[in-house]
């Protein structure tokens, strides 16, 4: 399903350097933020544990405090300079904390969370059955998954002007609805649902869109991109076939945004495998039961 892979180190650098430029270039991320916060009208149970995965410098996080008063809130991001910034948005009133972490990897137990929301943050993980599998795992059965992520068609511009340029991948590629759709099934996920949006963001020159990458953390970070530094000749037909793509006097970018949510599924629902068949887990309490006489 999926043909490429991300450097994680190097997303994990990305976004580092970016934790004290981020909030400066994130109009499009608190729109879609707040998108995301109307999706959670469909939870309609009081939460006690609420993760935020991908928090980055934590203003989703505050925003689910305020909406969760009562909750213990969680904001976890791979990135330590980003949680370091978060701090920012965690009042004395309405703290939350902060864990550093991977989002295939979460150090909380098993059927403990409430609600896991994640803003614009699943796009720079490839591995799609250890995401679902672990949002799966950590979810209470009938637990609320929530998130966002980029779709292929974003920086559609972008990437054309590059291919006009060199034939060299210098854009990171994003997965399709529809296989997003598929791992969350595979990892036993309950009734996903998924949409698509598109936003057009305009630019008074190329340049502009790439040091909002830039001071986003949102730059190249496939593993097979190349590891020279562009050439100058190159970099200026990028920009020249970009050039050749304005609209009204603007350089376009189109974002592609899927928008989903899932249910945490019950005890011992079956997930599918890799190499096929389907696995089902429980606990060894209610095996145990099932031998009493």
């Amino acid at each position: 399903m999926n043909d490429f892979h991300l450097d994680r180190e190097r997303v994990r650098r990305n976004f580092g350097r970016a934790a004290r430029s981020y909030e400066k270039h994130d109009a499009l991320q608190r729109e879609v933020q707040q998108s995301l916060l109307e999706r959670l009208d469909v939870y309609l149970e009081t939460p006690t544990h609420v993760l935020d995965v991908g928090a980055g410098t934590g203003r989703g996080t505050a925003l689910l405090k305020q909406r969760y008063a009562k909750a213990e809130v969680i904001a976890v991001d791979l990135a330590l300079p980003m949680l370091r910034e978060a701090k920012a948005h965690s009042g004395w009133l309405k703290p939350f904390r902060r864990v550093c972490a991977e989002a295939t990897a979460l150090p909380f137990p098993d059927h403990s969370v409430d609600v896991l929301h994640s803003s614009l943050c699943f796009q720079w993980i490839d591995d799609l059955a250890a995401l679902f599998g672990e949002c799966a795992r950590v979810l209470k059965p009938g637990g609320l998954l929530a998130f966002t992520t980029f779709g292929p068609d974003t920086l559609k511009e972008l990437r054309a002007a590059w291919a006009a340029a060199d034939g060299h991948s210098h854009v990171s590629r994003f997965l399709d609805m529809h296989d997003i759709g598929d791992a969350m099934l595979n990892a036993g996920l309950r009734d996903p649902v998924l949409d698509v949006e598109r936003y057009m963001l305009t630019y008074s020159e190329p340049r502009k869109l790439l040091e909002e990458l830039r001071g986003l953390g949102a730059t190249h970070a496939d593993a097979a991109r190349e590891r020279h530094l562009t050439g100058k000749t190159h970099y200026r037909a990028m920009l020249a076939a970009y050039e050749a793509m304005r609209v009204e006097g603007r350089i376009p970018a189109t974002w592609e945004v899927v928008t989903a949510h899932a249910w945490g599924p019950p005890p011992g629902q079956s997930r599918r495998m890799a190499g096929g068949g389907e696995m089902a887990s429980f606990s060894v309490d209610s095996l145990r039961g099932s031998r009493r006489r």
